[in-house]
């Protein structure tokens, strides 16, 4: 991780917003955090820290507990932080929870803790990763780095007075640090992987013993003799039972056979008694039967009446009309005769308007002869207004020309004022342009070697993780081939105790002749058969090919390794010493060129711009100038035709009568001219139209009358002979009345309806007396059976069967429930061997893998080991020049005391006594340097492996002034080799030499209204 720029506001002593740019201190620096005590110096790493994860470097306080007491009560207590991983680029800002003043209203109100963290691409652009949990961005800036706040404070800061615990951490706080660093999870997950199906297959061991002894207490049983006893027993008292309940239940059957035939007979009695009393019931509905015939019989005659009837009602109904129409003519007469007396009265109006007529025909004739003149006159005004309006526009023109060309010209000078310093800037696109294809043709073939040495490191974990699974395919094959050896044995020591038990006395024996056999062979075991020795051989068979095919991997994955290596090689080779410049180097080298070219190319482009836009400068001003003076002549050529129209208009106006001066007025005159004499026209007309009209409506209403009295007198004379021909047929018919037809009337559904009904009864009777004379003749000399001796007997045997089958029942559920447990048993037996047989291999591998055994050294933490090795092999380099020869440290490899991890603690070797002794008894200088080399080879060793976590920045607070001169020279010299491999070096001290020889500062001044900040750059 690389910073790139940190503000803080209200935070520690800084009561302002103090802004720090990492990127002004130069390409990987090394600087100084210069200060007064209680300026702020550890106050920045705690920025840092508290932007990522919210807490300080010392953990001493909360994000709460730092807001500056000086700061303003409208500042907002935050911090930002942006910093770099590998190309990406990231910001995160932090607000802890705070006491603000309110943002409307008075007083305050607490301010929650909130987070935002935004990813930003190459063109600048933010992507919001995280909006406002800080439980959301902590957990998603320890995904990005790789480390938590412990392990951030111990490997990329050595806060002040907490750079011994570096040294000081034992085995299982180091494993949790170094883990992370080279992401070795890998090798924790087989520990735990092992350890689980370890557990798995144990607790299915114990699972299968419980099921075992759970089989046994369901069936009721305390061994397996019992079982084996008890089956004996039941199987004699089982087939007795089952005789009993075959006899029991043959004479049920005959016993329900015999009561079957009672209950049939007894069924034809009831069937006999139901029919006789169905023959009393239908007798007795003879009467009713009749008169419903009567009925059908006169609804036949009546509908032979029905057209008549009908003839009938629709004269009556045409008289009933007729007479209504009368009416209806007599009162339109009458208003025909009002209407017409109503209309000879409006007749003597007729003089009055004929007369108003003639006098708007004369002013008609007058206003148009107005009409040229005010034609003429309009004319004139609407010319005057259109050269008065051109007159104004003109002189606008002239106005907006003028201050245009002015523009133009004053445009003009200031780009060619311009022009200089962009024909400079083109001039070097050619030379930029080179160096940025050479940078590109380093950074692609950079990046293909980082791949390759990624590529290696990944080859190098599958070589591990193929080697343990060929371990454990090896120990699987031997398992199987083991186990298909013990079966093939049993199988050929069962042959002979086969072949013994086949054997008879005086008889030969088929292998050796002999016909006195003294001692047979015999197995106690049970023979496999041919099907299990198959599959057997089969999984020894499938063991056999998987360990090949693994072992084939395995030598693929080596042969890959070596042409990796070799890539990595030529690739480095290619690369030379550019080799050891990080990638964020060469990609800000690019980014730079890039950025230069882009500036180049933007004044090339902006040079040609600039220049065409000034010749066409040039063409508008020339243009401009002739278009001022053609605007001038037009000008005054407008105004001389203004005068004279204004001259004419009023004389003209002089002519015509004040209140019809314009064409609207004269318009509205002749309209309503018009108007009045079509109102008079029309009313005439409509005096005339209704005299003629109501003379013709009573006319008819006279004819109509007379029509309407005719048509009622015939249809009141065919009303009387309709009656009389029906009341003649009512005679002959024998109906009473017309009421009495009315009656007797039914329709053709109803009368279906009756004939059914009647024909019904008729079959049912008929049906019904002819099956009890038939059931009659059959029961003649026959008695009914005993009902109750027949249940009686029935319910016996049925008891009897029933306490036959219980008794079955309970023998056969016992035997069927002993036989199960047999097999349940045999079952388990084979699965708890199988289980105890995997767990023989799978139990030992994960006691290995998780340190259980021999020097309690887990599996992850044995490849930790040969990193720390390699750490402490960088570390001890540094300290042995640090210490001058004295120091080196050493990974720790006794066991330690009891149950705790081992494997990962730190020692020292003094050269002075030759003697190796713990870490703990350095003195507080010694410590610092022993630190110090600590953290610079971590940061060597896990740079130096692919995959790991870029550790390319440290920041180290104080512990310089516990060192004497030519160590404190040592320890200066060495962080500024560290530098110039690539790495950001942050350091905080008091010591005046370290201001001396370390010219890039950060300097913090302590004021009265709070501490700031400046860089100081040599």
């Amino acid at each position: 991780m690389r910073p790139l720029s940190l503000s803080m506001s209200a935070f520690g002593p800084f009561a302002s917003t103090q802004q720090l740019d990492f990127t002004a201190l130069g390409t990987n620096p090394l600087f100084l955090i210069n200060g007064p005590t209680g300026a702020g110096k550890t106050t920045l790493l705690d920025g840092i820290c508290f932007a990522l994860y919210g807490k300080t470097t010392g953990n001493e306080r909360e994000g709460s507990q730092m807001r500056c007491d000086m700061a303003d009560d409208s500042l907002l207590t935050e911090v930002t932080f942006s910093f770099q991983l590998g190309n990406s680029c990231y910001r995160i800002r932090r607000v802890p929870e705070q006491d603000r003043v309110k943002k409307s209203g008075d007083g305050s109100t607490v301010q929650k803790p909130e987070a935002q963290l935004y990813k930003i691409d190459a063109e600048g652009n933010e992507s919001l990763l995280v909006a406002s949990k800080v439980s959301e961005a902590t957990a998603e800036i320890e995904a990005l780095t790789g480390l938590d706040v412990e392990q951030f404070r111990q490997v990329m800061v050595l806060p002040q007075g907490k750079f011994r615990e570096l040294l000081m951490a034992d085995s299982k706080a180091r494993e949790l640090i170094f883990s992370q660093l080279f992401q070795t999870h890998i090798y924790r997950r087989i520990e735990d992987s092992l350890k689980s199906k370890a557990a798995d297959i144990r607790a299915l061991v114990k699972d299968q013993r419980s099921r075992r002894d759970g089989i046994l207490q369901s069936a009721g049983l305390a061994s397996d003799d019992e079982l084996s006893c008890e089956l004996a027993k039941l199987t004699p008292e089982l087939e007795t039972a089952q005789s009993a309940k075959e006899q029991a239940l043959q004479q049920q059957q005959w016993v329900i056979k015999t009561s079957d035939a009672a209950q049939h007979l007894l069924a034809e009695f009831a069937q006999f008694d139901a029919l006789t009393q169905t023959v009393a019931a239908l007798d007795a509905q003879q009467e009713n039967m009749a008169a419903q015939t009567y009925k059908l019989n006169l609804a036949k005659q009546a509908q032979h009446m029905a057209p008549m009837l009908e003839v009938f009602v629709a004269r009556e109904q045409e008289a009933k009309a007729a007479s209504l129409a009368l009416e209806h003519a007599k009162t339109a007469l009458i208003h025909a005769k009002q209407a017409f007396d109503n209309a000879e009265l409006k007749t003597a109006d007729l003089p009055v308007l004929e007369a108003s007529l003639l006098e708007q025909e004369q002013v008609k004739q007058q206003l148009n002869a107005l009409g040229p003149q005010l034609r003429e006159l309009d004319r004139l005004s609407k010319t005057l207004e259109q050269e008065q309006a051109q007159l104004i526009s003109a002189k606008t023109q002239l106005q907006n020309s003028k201050h245009e060309l002015t523009t133009v010209v004053q445009k003009r000078r200031e780009l060619e004022s311009a022009l200089p310093q962009l024909q400079a800037n083109s001039e070097t696109r050619l030379s930029l342009q080179q160096a940025h294809q050479q940078q590109q043709q380093l950074l692609s073939t950079y990046q293909q070697w980082q791949q390759v040495v990624a590529r290696v490191s990944l080859t190098q974990a599958k070589l591990v993780e193929a080697k343990v699974k060929g371990q454990q395919l090896s120990a699987q094959h031997q398992q199987a081939q083991v186990a298909y050896k013990a079966l093939l044995l049993t199988w050929h020591q069962g042959q002979a105790a086969i072949l013994a038990r086949q054997l008879q006395q005086d008889e030969p024996c088929p292998v050796c002749g002999s016909q006195t056999h003294p001692q047979p062979a015999q197995s106690q075991e049970p023979l496999p058969s041919d099907e299990v020795l198959q599959l057997a051989l089969e999984a020894e068979t499938n063991a056999q090919e998987i360990l090949s095919k693994a072992r084939a991997e395995y030598r693929g994955l080596q042969t890959q390794l070596e042409t990796l290596q070799q890539q990595a090689q030529d690739l480095a080779v290619q690369l030379g010493t550019a080799v050891d410049i990080p990638l964020d180097e060469h990609t800000h080298t690019l980014s730079q060129y890039a950025f230069s070219l882009t500036q180049a190319e933007q004044a090339h482009q902006q040079l040609q711009l600039l220049q065409q836009e000034i010749a066409l400068l040039h063409a508008q001003e020339t243009h401009l100038q002739q278009k001022l003076e053609q605007g001038q002549t037009h000008d005054s050529a407008l105004q001389s035709k203004v005068d004279i129209l204004q001259g004419q208009l009023a004389h003209m106006q002089q002519s015509v009568p004040s209140a019809l001066t314009t064409l609207e007025a004269l318009t509205a005159a002749i309209a309503q001219n018009q108007q009045s004499i079509s109102q008079i026209k029309q009313q005439i007309t409509s005096v005339r139209d209704l005299q003629q009209q109501t003379g013709q409506s009573f006319v008819a209403a006279k004819a109509a009358l007379n029509g309407a009295e005719n048509a009622a007198e015939a249809a009141l004379a065919q009303q009387t002979r309709a009656q009389q021909q029906l009341n003649q047929q009512l005679v002959v018919a024998g109906f009473a009345d017309q009421q009495a037809l009315f009656e007797a009337m039914l329709d053709e559904e109803q009368q279906r309806a009756l004939a059914s009904e009647i024909e019904a009864y008729q079959q049912r009777s008929a049906l019904t007396k002819a099956q009890c004379e038939q059931l009659a003749l059959k029961l003649k000399d026959k008695v009914p059976p005993d009902s109750i001796k027949l249940a009686a007997e029935l319910e016996s045997a049925q008891q009897a069967l029933h306490a036959a089958e219980q008794a079955w029942q309970l023998l056969h559920t016992r035997t069927v429930l002993l036989m199960q447990t047999q097999t349940q048993l045999s079952i388990a037996d084979a699965k708890a061997k199988v289980l105890e047989d995997e767990y023989a291999v799978i139990g030992t591998l994960a006691d290995v893998a998780n340190g259980n055994t021999g020097n309690k050294i887990s599996l992850q933490r044995f490849v930790l080991s040969v990193l720390l090795d390699d750490v402490l092999l960088e570390a001890s380099h540094r300290l042995h020049l640090m210490s001058k020869g004295r120091y080196r440290l050493l990974r720790k490899e006794d066991r330690a005391k009891g149950n705790k991890a081992s494997g990962l603690e730190l020692e020292v070797e003094d050269a002075y006594t030759s003697k190796v002794r713990p870490v703990a008894t350095l003195s507080g200088g010694e410590s610092f340097m022993a630190a110090l080399s600590m953290a610079l080879g971590l940061s060597d060793v896990v740079q130096a492996y692919a995959g790991g976590i870029k550790l390319d920045t440290l920041f180290i607070d104080e512990g310089f002034g516990s060192l004497d001169q030519d160590s404190l020279e040592l320890a200066i010299r060495t962080l500024m080799d560290l530098q110039s491999s690539g790495r950001m070096i942050g350091v905080i001290s008091h010591v005046s030499e370290m201001k001396e020889q370390i010219n890039t500062r950060i300097d913090i001044h302590k004021t009265s209204h709070g501490s700031e900040m400046t860089i100081v750059l040599p």
